[in-house]
Order: C-alpha cells, then sequence, then structure tokens
C-alpha cells in the first residue's frame, strides 16, 4: 500500500513498526519508536554511572517504576505524531508530506543478524525550554512564545536530547543518528530551521558530537550548585546553535 505522507520511513515486514535506517557503515542501526519492552534496559542504562553522570533529570537511583513512566509519556508523544501522518495520508493521499508537530521515531535499536534487536539509546526533538536559566521568570518568558508557535513556524527553536548505550559510545552512531533525523525528518517533515543544544562543559564528548553535525559553540552558562539527582555537580552548559542555510 503506497504511504506517501509517511515518507521516509519505512515498515517492518513483520511488525509493521516504522523506522529510519542509519546509513552505512551504522545501517545495522534502525530508529524506531519507543516499546514498553524496552523498559528493563532503559533502566538498567540509567543505573549506569557511565551514563547517568551526564544526564540532567532522570531520577536516581532509576527504578523500574521510572522507566514505565517515560515509556507511556514516550510512547503517547510519538504514537501521536503517527496518528497525524495517518490523518494526513487519508485527507491528501497523493499530496506533498504534511508538516507536523514531531518525530514518530526516536530509540535507537541495533539489529542483529538473527532479527533481534537490541535498545541503544534515545534521540529527541523537543521544543526548547532554556535549562541553561535558572530564572523561572525569565526561562517561562522564552519558552512560553517558544511553545506556542504554530506547527511548521521556521521561528520555533528547537533543542535535542540523547543518550546512547555506554558499551556503543565513541563509534558515530549518535552524530549518525542525529543526522539522519535531522536531513531526513526534522528539516523536510517539521520545517525544523533553528536548533539549540546545551551540553555539561566537562562533556567534551557530546559537544564534538554537535559540533560534527555543524553546530557553533556560543557562550558558555555558569552554574553555582548545580547538582544533577545522581549527586554530581555540574560547573555549567555550553550552548550551541545548528541554523538552516
Amino acid at each position: 500500500m503506497s504511504k506517501p505522507q509517511f515518507h521516509p520511513l519505512q515498515f517492518d515486514a513483520r511488525t509493521g513498526e516504522p523506522f529510519l535506517r542509519l546509513p552505512s557503515p551504522h545501517d545495522n542501526i534502525v530508529i524506531t519508536p519507543p516499546r514498553f519492552s524496552d523498559a528493563p534496559t532503559i533502566a538498567s542504562y540509567m543505573n549506569d554511572p557511565a551514563l547517568y553522570k551526564w544526564l540532567d533529570g532522570p531520577p536516581f537511583p532509576y527504578l523500574p517504576q521510572h522507566a514505565d513512566f517515560w515509556l507511556d509519556k514516550a510512547k503517547q508523544s510519538t504514537d501521536a505524531v503517527f496518528q497525524e501522518l495517518q490523518r494526513a495520508n487519508e485527507e491528501h493521499p497523493d499530496g506533498p508530506p504534511a508538516v507536523v508537530s514531531a518525530c514518530p521515531v526516536r530509540i535507537l535499536r541495533e539489529v542483529r543478524a538473527d532479527g533481534t534487536d537490541l535498545f541503544l539509546g534515545d534521540v529527541m526533538f523537543v521544543r526548547e525550554r532554556w535549562p541553561d536559566i535558572m530564572d523561572a521568570h525569565e526561562k517561562e518568558s522564552l519558552a512560553m512564545p517558544n511553545a506556542e508557535r504554530p506547527v511548521g513556524d521556521p521561528g520555533i527553536i528547537w533543542c535535542i536530547g540523547d543518550y546512547i548505550a555506554p558499551s556503543h559510545q565513541g563509534r558515530g552512531i549518535m552524530t549518525a543518528a542525529i543526522r539522519t533525523l535531522i536531513q531526513e525528518w526534522a528539516i523536510p517533515r517539521m520545517g525544523v530551521r533553528l536548533i539549540r543544544v546545551e551540553t555539561f562543559t566537562d562533556n567534551i564528548g557530546s559537544r564534538r558530537v554537535f559540533e560534527k553535525l555543524g553546530f557553533v559553540y556560543e557562550s558558555t552558562t555558569p552554574f553555582e550548585n548545580k547538582i544533577l539527582n545522581s549527586g554530581r555537580e555540574i560547573k555549567g552548559m555550553d550552548i550551541l546553535w545548528w541554523r538552516a542555510e
């Protein structure tokens, strides 16, 4: 069945699950929606110090119910976008691909030779919320107008949140995944033109990923007494921007 409004998504022939595949040499990696069965692996990763020390937000220790709660919210989000695509396909089956509110795929998976796959991590595009700004009024004055912009507005400022399993860090997978999502989905299907990201000042690896993708360093926001849920103190965030040419 023709599904022009779902382009460039592919669909698993056995399960019908939508996905994007990374280009070679990472073509054994796909990006799919979340699954409730991901919960045990997520909980395991989130309790690994090689990962949680770089994350601002997840509870610590990370319990199974935390994974269930996160998956419920993440799945609601991707399901809602998929429903947008279904409506567009029903109403405009031969029309140009519609601009939608978000991305229906976000979970990185390594496909093995036997057809099974391994949960590797997450890449999400969200409207910017300025986590580097501590003053609540100032933060709201920036985030509220950004949240109220209509779908497809080129003035929307986006942000990217991501992580990958410690076992697969340093292989170029995250760089390839974000590049694929920007080029194949964020630009043509969401109208993304502006992305602002924040990395902890000591997370050199994350900053390098974004710089490889054309993000440009703008400034550093220093912190005083910024403590993550894991107990680690953060000294500041580097701010980088990507702007469509």
